[in-house]
C-alpha cells in the first residue's frame, strides 16, 4: 500500500533514559512499511544496523531491494573526497549500485521507474558544506518529481549542539552549499529534510511524501561519538569537531593534514614560522591520494590534544593569513573560499582586517532569523 502521507512522524520520545537509537536500530518501526514494496536504498559504509550493513540486514528480513545509491566517497566510503565514483555492483551482494556523485548528482526517473520507495541513511556531521545533505536535497527532489516515497532513518548529528557561522546567501549556492542555513546548522539529517520540505527549498517548491524515523533517546545536548568514521579523513570525534573551523583552509595552500593520520587535526605550511609542530603529506591509499604539500615538511599546530575549540571559530585561519604578506599565496582559491562560506563577504571581512569578535557579530541578525525557522522542524528537545 503506497504511503500517502506528506510528512509522518514517526515520534518517540524517550529522551531521558536509554541508550542512543539510530533509526536503523529501530526495525519494529520501518519494515512494515516496506513489506511487498520494491525498495531503493541511498546509503553508505554508515548504513549500519548494529554490527550489520542495511543492505544485508533488509535482505536478511526478505526485502526486496532493488537498487542501492552511493554518495560521495562510495558505497563502502573508501573514494578521496572529490573523486569520481562509478556505478557497478555490489560484490557481496550483487545489488545494482547507482552513483550520486560526480556527473549524476540527482537519482533519474528511469532509476526510480521500479521503486515503490526509498530509505536513505547516512550519517551527517552537522556542516553545510559536507555534501551528503546536498546528496538527500537531490533524493527528495527526484522523489518528489517521480511521486515517490522516502523514509530517512536519521542519526545524531556530532556537531548538532550548537549553530555557528555565515548563512549561505543562494548567489553563492552550490553542491557544497545548497541551502540558505549557517556552517553548523544544528540538524539532524531528519530535521533538515522536513525544513527543506517546509521552506519550499526543492525545485518549484514541490515537497517530498516523507517519513522520518527519528533517533531514540536523543537530544541536541547529548554527546555523539560516532561508531563509523562518516569519511575517510574524519577518522574520530576531534577531526569531526575541527571540521567546521578547518574546512576553509582547503581553499589555501596549508594543509590540514590530509595524508597524515591526523587529518583534521593539524594545521601547517612549509615554513618553520607557522608553529614548531612538524609533519609531512604523504599519498595515503584510501585518505588522500595526492594531498597538498605532498612530501615537504610543513610547520605549524597540532590539535589533537586541543580542547580550546570546539566549536566552530575563525581563530586559525586569521591567524595564518596575517601571517603572509601576500594574500595569494596563502588563498589560493578564492572561488571555493566563497562556495565554503556560501557568500563573499566573510574575505571581505577579513581583508578589512576585522577580528573574530566582529566578524562573528556581524552574523548574528541571520543567525537569530535562522534559528526561528529552525524550531519549526526539530524532532528533539534543543540545546539550550
Amino acid at each position: 500500500m503506497r504511503i500517502v502521507l506528506l510528512v509522518f512522524l514517526v515520534i518517540c520520545f524517550e529522551f531521558a533514559t536509554g541508550e542512543i537509537k539510530p533509526g536503523s536500530d529501530q526495525p519494529e518501526k520501518y519494515l512494515p512499511l516496506l513489506e511487498g514494496k520494491r525498495v531503493g536504498l541511498v546509503v553508505n559504509h554508515t548504513s549500519m544496523v548494529g554490527e550489520e550493513h542495511l543492505l544485508d540486514f533488509l535482505l536478511s528480513k526478505g526485502v526486496n531491494v532493488m537498487r542501492v545509491f552511493a554518495p560521495e566517497h562510495g558505497f563502502r566510503g573508501k573514494a578521496d573526497a572529490g573523486e569520481t565514483i562509478t556505478d557497478g555492483k555490489d560484490a557481496e551482494t550483487g545489488v545494482q549500485i547507482v552513483s550520486l556523485y560526480g556527473n549524476n548528482k540527482k537519482p533519474k526517473a528511469e532509476q526510480l521507474e521500479d521503486l515503490d520507495v526509498v530509505i536513505f541513511d547516512i550519517q551527517d556531521v552537522g556542516v553545510r558544506f559536507y555534501t551528503y545533505i546536498s546528496t538527500m536535497h537531490y533524493v527528495m527532489e527526484a522523489c518528489a518529481e517521480n511521486d515517490k516515497p522516502l523514509v530517512i532513518f536519521d542519526r545524531p548529528n556530532p556537531n548538532g549542539d550548537y549553530v555557528a557561522g555565515p548563512v549561505l546567501d543562494l548567489e553563492f549556492r552550490s553542491f557544497v552549499g545548497m541551502h540558505p542555513i549557517p556552517v553548523v546548522h544544528g540538524c539532524t539529517v531528519g530535521e533538515l529534510a522536513l525544513m527543506i520540505n517546509g521552506e519550499g527549498w526543492l525545485n518549484d517548491q514541490i515537497t517530498c511524501d516523507l517519513v522520518v524515523i527519528p533517533v531514540a533517546n536523543y537530544n541536541h545536548n547529548t554527546p555523539y561519538s560516532l561508531p563509523v568514521k562518516p569519511s575517510p579523513n574524519l577518522p574520530n570525534d576531534q577531526a569531526i569537531r575541527l571540521y567546521p573551523s578547518l574546512c576553509f583552509f582547503e581553499a589555501t595552500s596549508a594543509s590540514i593534514g590530509r595524508g597524515t593520520q591526523c587529518p583534521f587535526q593539524v594545521i601547517g605550511y612549509p615554513d618553520k614560522q607557522f608553529g614548531d609542530f612538524e609533519f609531512t603529506p604523504r599519498s595515503i591509499d584510501g585518505m588522500a591520494k595526492n594531498p597538498k604539500q605532498e612530501g615537504v615538511a610543513c610547520y605549524g599546530i597540532d590539535l589533537r590534544n586541543s580542547l580550546f575549540h570546539m566549536r566552530f571559530t575563525l581563530s586559525y585561519f586569521l591567524e595564518f593569513y596575517h601571517k603572509f604578506d601576500n594574500e595569494s599565496d596563502f588563498l589560493t582559491r578564492e572561488r571555493w573560499f566563497n562556495l565554503l562560506a556560501g557568500t563573499d563577504k566573510l574575505i571581505e571581512e577579513i581583508r578589512a582586517s576585522k577580528s573574530c569578535q566582529e566578524i562573528e557579530a556581524s552574523w548574528k541578525r541571520e543567525l537569530n532569523e535562522y534559528l526561528a525557522i529552525r524550531k519549526n522542524y526539530l524532532l528533539y528537545p534543543d540545546f539550550e
